[in-house]
């Protein structure tokens, strides 16, 4: 099971009351939230090897020099010798610290790279499974890693991590009328407005799955563009053939890496924390009681 971090703290943070503090009126709603995600996660799918994937870099330059507006809207402050500060709401950024510190005293394994996001992790250890493999994120952008054939699957959490959406093949081909590798091709006809994406102008979702069910995917509706018999409404040949130079950077921007190299690690299910006097000091500086105990129980059995 691999976790998108940052997209189940996030979640975290806007699902549980600001109200939940530690004992000296620090938020810790996102810690307690989290925490209590991973447990309900580990005490409903029973994963063997689980693995907190991290954003190191949450807008990696690589990407930024292919498409500038990459997430341009989310910088909070530029920084010259390193990632950018993300936009993040004051009381979640001095949480996301204390909840690195847990996972680490707890055992959870927490996997990131420099100059690389966790999108990016999840697509690597996901490239290196050999069996199936479970990726929660509230990131659509992974649905492009769903695979049938390998067991690999997407649960998006629709309410908490209570009710939890299995995206498999057969949700994507319903849904947007493609497969994992197609949803790349979707998504950057699409764009992202939250990601800083610009799309292919006037052509959206519906058009987009138009375009890749009759061409195939995005080399093929290129190749119609291109052919003067082929089926495509003028408009629509006129802003493909504009937005060449967007469709030609975008694919590399929008798939998630999948040779990021990686630290070692031991992605086992910790069944008892790996550094309990650390644990049980964060536990009572930051009143993380009932969260932290139900997550080792879970663990534990």
């Amino acid at each position: 099971m691999l976790l998108d971090t940052a997209s189940l703290y996030y979640r975290a943070y806007f699902g549980v009351p600001e109200s939940v503090k530690a004992p000296d009126g620090t938020p810790v709603n996102a810690v307690r939230g989290l925490l209590d995600f991973i447990a309900r996660l580990v005490q409903d799918h029973r994963p063997d090897a689980l693995v907190a994937c991290m954003d190191f870099d949450w807008r990696p330059q690589w990407r930024v020099d292919l498409i500038p507006s990459y997430k341009a809207h989310r910088v909070a402050e530029e920084v010259a010798s390193g990632p950018d500060a993300e936009e993040t709401p004051d009381t979640l950024a001095p949480q996301v610290p204390v909840i690195e510190d847990v996972l680490d005293a707890v055992g959870i394994a927490r996997v990131g790279a420099e100059g690389y996001e966790a999108d990016d992790v999840i697509g690597t250890l996901t490239a290196r499974a050999t069996g199936p493999v479970a990726i929660v994120t509230g990131d659509r952008d992974l649905y492009q890693l769903v695979d049938d054939r390998r067991g690999i699957r997407v649960l998006y959490p629709v309410k908490g991590v209570g009710t939890l959406q299995l995206v498999d093949e057969a949700l994507l081909r319903e849904k947007y009328g493609v497969n994992g590798p197609g949803y790349v091709d979707l998504a950057l006809l699409r764009g992202d407005p939250s990601d800083g994406l610009p799309g292919v102008p006037g052509i959206g979702e519906k058009t987009a799955a138009k375009l890749l069910a009759a061409h195939g995917d995005l080399a093929g509706i290129m190749a119609a563009v291109d052919d003067p018999a082929a089926k495509l409404t003028p408009s629509q040949r006129k802003r493909l053939d504009e937005a060449r130079p967007y469709i030609a950077v975008a694919p590399k921007v929008v798939r998630v890496a999948s040779d990021v190299p990686l630290p070692e690690f031991d992605a086992t299910l910790p069944r008892e924390p790996r550094d309990p006097e650390a644990l049980a000091e964060l536990t009572a500086r930051w009143g993380l009681g009932g969260s932290a105990q139900r997550l080792l129980s879970t663990l534990h059995g």
